[in-house]
């Protein structure tokens, strides 16, 4: 008999090692210590560690927890423990080579999906495992492939996972269900010209294979039937990743796990809802801080975290058609959106920084604030008290300070600042369309229909439906609730959101009841206290009010947010929404609704309410009949809208930015410390995903409405603060990079979804605008001094040469004191007769004293007419540029009509050529058989 082959005998060895090994590497270092040639060492050697796993990968599961055969024997302790040792040492080369891996054990197919549980040992025949077991044997009737991981393998012993594959005959055939599109030829389009002066945007520019990771293609809607037609060079990645995911899910979504009270249960969000699993995500590339090493595929998101999550990139333009390509066209949108606002802010607030300077500029020139600051203008000008017996009077240049700051928003600026920012609104939205077409474009969504996922019935409303029709498109039978039946959750969800609103308004009234109370506290206190007359100069009591309430407004707006998310969310279910559509539009509504007026009912009650209904020395209105009401300092409150938007919109940008960064940083490492009981075992890529935060759906949903929130502070108001814009600039910077950051290292990997625009956000959009418009004007008007200083300069002023001199003395009215009740003067007496206050009315010697006087209805007529023509003028020039600007630019539609055009062309030909090679093979056919009777036509003939 001729002797084995020496190569074949090691590769015995090796075989029975791996099938005898818990660790496949441990069969490597014994063949290293065979006597064998330098060559064939290195032969055997390449077969790697995955492709042992793929070929003995069947015993892997069980074999995990077997020791190793030629460790264990009968050996002395000290023995023992050196195989103890090395059994670790192996577990720990395991780990180093595996934790890694998005692979099953054969090391091809690639781990789309996730599932995991935990089982309850505690309770027999557990309901939840037989759903578990009908729904992973419906998942494998549908082709997907699925791999258990024992909890003895994971982390913390207890946690089983499912790691689901989906083959390419899956794929293809819900790559056509979905009409997902997939590339056919190399487009031939032109790349759009470079802008003039494109060179000095390259810093921020990034490298073009980041930018654009992939060539434009002519794409058309999968079919599996011409898969000869698509560019398919490699089959395990042709398919993006999340676009497999997607796949996956959409099966997941509908795969049935049983029968239950008569009606067939199925989908991934009810096992997910009924706890039967725990989890349900697709899986990261790899770690970010790291590229992943072959075999693995390319790791995008060790790209996204170099190249978009980083904060010394704030500066760059975003990777976005790799946002899309990673987390799906729906995310991808939000930061398309996010991106361009931002970049449209910068426009408004280079103007608003100009305002501001211009403010700063001429505050020394101001004419008001320097007879309000002069000691022989100002400081003989005695004032009214501002509350009742514990107030005393006080002199006007008090106030200097405070009118000089006044001036840096209130100037002639204001005016022209409010009309531009009333254009940038219109220019920004139309602007967007186009953003938005072109995108629709760029990423295949010109036909786009309505996402399946967000149109397919919500698994509660299946579960409450006792009713069933025929569904007028399918013929099907479908669940169906009638309205009556929904109809008091909806008088309930209405009641609630009302009764919250007035919630919001009750605490605002809370808070002016609190200004007034301490306000006279602050004025004695101030008065009464030595050491704070320095401080008096520019910290004044209707100033430190001011402040302090602003800051009390903050918290309580915070707090009602905070309890009023977990109560619209509760109450959006109770409604029982029919889809998932149906689910986000209800709350969208309920939430901005409730936080329209929860963060802009102060700023509404500053701008028009504070000061416009005071009354006058002797006969003012008191809130409750018991509070004085509120007045605004002399030079307007202008000032102390500025402060309250300021606190509020940079309070909410801090805090939002702190939670959104630290909150899911420190859920996720509580977790993994929760988690990590045994270092020896293997802490799997799937593992460290599933320790992640998880987006949510409604994730998204949250970060749209911080930033139309931010919209609605940077132009309702902007008026008043032209420095809005460019702290929301500076923000929306930080918010880029927030998001990208805790998307891409803190939170598990989102199912991929296509949304082709920001859905209703749009229109909100859009109304605020159009309210923008209304609110500006009237902050010019009424809340600003701009139009009193107007009419004084045009129709009162007596000086030529100084047209504004006497403003301050003639926008003063005269009290006499001997008018004041017993019940509001001050208890001190004073020396002197008359008293002055903010108002036009007639002096206490007139037949009609204290009555409004002409100049009072002359700046009211001023201010309306301003009103009148700024918002015609605005609202003018908004619908010519709607007009003027095209939703579609011309060169997207021009693309589009020649990508319809190839893509009808080629598959034309296609079809044109398949026929011809039908026909071609048919005609050989015929020919061949013609020949055949045509031979046994001449054998006949030869035989008679």
């Amino acid at each position: 008999m001729r002797a084995p082959d020496p190569k074949i005998h090691q590769l015995g060895i090796l075989v029975h090692l791996v099938m005898t090994t818990s660790s496949p590497s441990s069969c490597f270092r014994f063949v290293h210590r065979s006597n064998i040639q330098a060559g064939e060492e290195q032969s055997i050697e390449r077969i790697s560690n995955r492709e042992a796993e793929y070929i003995f990968g069947m015993n892997e599961q069980s074999l995990s927890s077997r020791e190793t055969s030629f460790l264990i024997t009968e050996e002395p302790a000290s023995a023992k423990r050196y195989n103890l040792f090395l059994k670790r040492r192996l577990l720990f080369k395991k780990d180093e080579q595996s934790k890694d891996s998005i692979f099953f054990r054969d090391g091809i197919r690639q781990i789309d999906f996730v599932l995991s549980y935990v089982d309850d040992l505690k309770r027999e025949a557990d309901p939840k495992a037989e759903r578990r077991k009908e729904f992973e044997q419906n998942l494998r009737k549908t082709g997907l492939e699925l791999e258990i991981e024992d909890k003895r393998n994971s982390e913390d012993g207890k946690t089983y996972f499912v790691k689901i594959h989906a083959p390419w005959e899956v794929l293809v055939t819900y790559a056509e269900v979905l009409g997902i599109k997939m590339p056919i030829k190399e487009s031939d389009i032109p790349l759009p010209e470079n802008i003039p002066f494109s060179c000095m945007l390259e810093p921020l520019k990034l490298p073009r294979n980041v930018k654009h990771p992939h060539p434009e293609y002519f794409t058309a809607q999968f079919t599996r039937h011409r898969q000869e037609l698509f560019l398919i060079e490699d089959q395990s990645s042709f398919f993006p990743s999340s676009s497999r995911n997607r796949i996956v899910y959409y099966i997941l979504s509908r795969c049935p796990f049983g029968i239950e009270d008569g009606k067939k249960k199925f989908g991934i969000e009810r096992l997910l809802n009924s706890n039967t699993y725990s989890s349900a995500y697709p899986l990261h590339d790899g770690q970010y801080w790291k590229p992943s090493e072959p075999p693995n595929p390319v790791n995008e998101r060790h790209i996204l975290c170099q190249n978009w999550a980083r904060f010394s990139y704030f500066y760059k333009e975003q990777p976005l058609d790799l946002i899309r390509n990673y987390y799906g066209e729906k995310i991808g949108m939000y930061f398309v959106f996010l991106g361009f606002y931002t970049e449209m802010l910068s426009f408004a607030a280079v103007v608003g920084l100009a305002c501001f300077i211009y403010g700063l500029l001429s505050m020394h020139n101001n004419s008001s604030s320097t007879e309000i600051c002069d000691p022989n203008i100002g400081g003989q000008i005695i004032m009214c008290p501002l509350c009742d017996l514990v107030c005393d009077y006080w002199r006007l240049n008090t106030t200097c300070f405070a009118s000089k700051i006044s001036h840096l928003f209130d100037n002639e600026s204001t005016v022209f600042f409010a009309i531009f920012m009333g254009i940038w609104v219109t220019l920004f939205l139309e602007f967007w369309k186009q953003r938005q077409a072109r995108m629709e474009y760029e990423w295949d969504l010109v036909d786009f229909e309505e996402e399946q996922q967000q149109l397919q019935l919500r698994p509660e409303f299946e579960a409450m439906c006792k009713h069933r029709k025929i569904n007028a498109v399918t013929k099907e039978m479908e669940p169906y609730m009638p309205l009556y039946s929904r109809l008091p959750w909806y008088f309930l969800s209405g009641a609630t959101v009302t009764l919250w609103m007035a919630l919001v308004i009750a605490c605002m009234v809370a808070v002016i009841v609190y200004r007034l109370s301490v306000f006279a506290t602050f004025a004695s206190f101030m008065e009464s206290e030595a050491s704070l007359k320095h401080v008096k100069s520019f910290l004044t009591p209707q100033i430190a009010t001011s402040l302090s309430g602003s800051c009390l407004n903050f918290i309580v707006i915070l707090i009602l947010n905070f309890f009023y998310e977990k109560i619209s969310a509760w109450i959006t279910k109770m409604e029982i929404p029919r889809t998932y559509q149906e689910y986000e539009s209800s709350l969208t509504l309920k939430m901005f609704l409730f936080q329209f007026v929860n963060f802009y009912s102060s700023c509404f009650y500053v701008a028009f309410f504070k000061g416009k209904f005071v009354g006058y020395p002797g006969k003012y209105t008191y809130l409750f009949n018991v509070w004085r009401s509120e007045e605004c300092d002399p030079g307007g409150c202008l000032i102390e809208l500025t402060a309250q938007l300021t606190i509020i919109m940079t309070g909410k940008q801090i805090f939002g930015n702190i939670k959104e960064a630290i909150y899911p940083m420190v859920l996720n490492w509580w977790r993994r410390r929760k988690a990590r009981t045994n270092s020896e075992k293997l802490y799997s890529r799937w593992e460290q995903d599933h320790d992640l935060e998880t987006f949510g759906s409604l994730g998204l949903f949250y970060e749209y409405l911080e930033t139309v929130i931010q919209f609605g502070f940077v132009t309702l108001f902007v008026a008043s603060f032209p420095l809005a814009p460019l702290l929301a600039l500076l923000n929306n910077i930080i918010e880029i990079r927030v998001d990208a950051w805790k998307l891409t290292t803190q939170y598990r990997r989102p199912v991929a979804a296509k949304a082709h625009s920001i859905g209703v956000w749009q229109d909100i959009l859009y109304g605020m605008a159009v309210l923008s418009v209304a609110t500006n004007a009237f902050i010019v008007a009424f809340t600003s001094d701009i139009i009193p200083r107007l009419v004084y300069y045009y129709a009162y002023s007596k000086d030529a040469a100084a047209p504004m001199k006497g403003y301050v003395n003639d926008s003063l009215s005269t009290f006499l004191i001997a008018d004041f009740p017993n019940h509001t003067v001050p208890w001190e007496k004073r020396d002197f007769t008359t008293c002055r206050y903010r108002d036009y009315r007639y002096p206490p010697d007139h037949d009609q004293k204290y009555f409004h006087n002409m100049q009072y209805w002359h700046v009211l007529a001023a201010k309306m007419t301003f009103i009148i023509v700024m918002e015609h003028v605005v609202f003018l020039v908004k619908f010519l540029l709607a007009w003027m600007i095209p939703d579609v630019p011309k060169d997207v539609l021009e693309r589009i009509k020649r990508e319809k055009l190839m893509t009808i062309k080629i598959l034309h030909d296609f079809e044109l050529n398949k026929l011809k090679e039908n026909l071609r093979a048919n005609s050989s056919e015929l020919a061949k058989e013609v020949l055949i009777q045509e031979n046994k036509a001449q054998l006949a003939k030869s035989a008679v």
